[in-house]
């Protein structure tokens, strides 16, 4: 079965997902798929969590609180929201290998890292065996790659990350794990008629502004 990873290293729910790959069966097939939350963002017309002061707090302690309860070391970086771009392209310049992605993400969320300052990408780089990590992570072709892999989940209707994606199936946020693998033993669960009644759930009322669903 294959499974495609949606994420961006700005996400310390990301990195707690992260932590649960190793709780997947042997026969999945995983893909790691970098893309800009960002971008993801603007096209749906959302604030970030971060944007909005509340929800800003009410994230980062949420997010604390879940690595504790999961008994995952976390510290958050000196900063947040960063730009994720370099770190984003320095994983797709590396392969996109797993233990590239757990590099970065282990750098950010548990050394607490800023990833926006190229030193940190050139060490992570170096580590990684590349001889110029900024001139690779900035390559016409991985700079393409990335833009593409963001329209791409866009096209997927892909709206935030972490998001599993199997086949048309999206499984959104770290906390949806156990969600993905139920429907990985069994699909046909999630496919009886309560669950399809909800795909035509009519709208009962719609916010002033609200953009319809696609």
């Amino acid at each position: 079965m294959k499974v495609a990873w949606i994420f961006d290293v700005i996400s310390p729910f990301a990195y707690l997902g992260l932590k649960q790959m190793h709780e997947l069966p042997a026969h999945v097939e995983l893909e790691y798929v970098p893309v800009l939350l960002a971008g993801l963002l603007e096209h749906h017309g959302q604030l970030g969590p971060a944007e909005m002061p509340t929800k800003r707090r009410f994230t980062y302690r949420f997010a604390v609180w879940r690595s504790r309860r999961m008994g995952i070391k976390m510290r958050m970086p000196p900063q947040h929201p960063f730009n994720s771009l370099a770190a984003q392209r320095l994983i797709i310049a590396a392969g996109c290998t797993a233990p590239a992605v757990e590099l970065v993400f282990d750098a950010i969320f548990h050394e607490g890292l800023d990833a926006a300052d190229p030193k940190v990408i050139e060490r992570l780089g170096a580590e990684l065996g590349m001889k110029d990590p900024m001139a690779a992570s900035g390559e016409p072709a991985v700079k393409q790659a990335l833009r593409r892999n963001t329209e791409w989940a866009i096209g997927q209707g892909i709206f935030g990350v972490p998001t599993f994606l199997v086949g048309e199936e999206i499984f959104w946020g770290h906390d949806a794990f156990e969600m993905l693998l139920g429907y990985i033993r069994d699909p046909a669960a999630f496919d009886d008629p309560e669950m399809r009644a909800l795909d035509t759930l009519p709208i009962g009322a719609r916010r002033p502004g609200a953009s319809r669903p696609s």
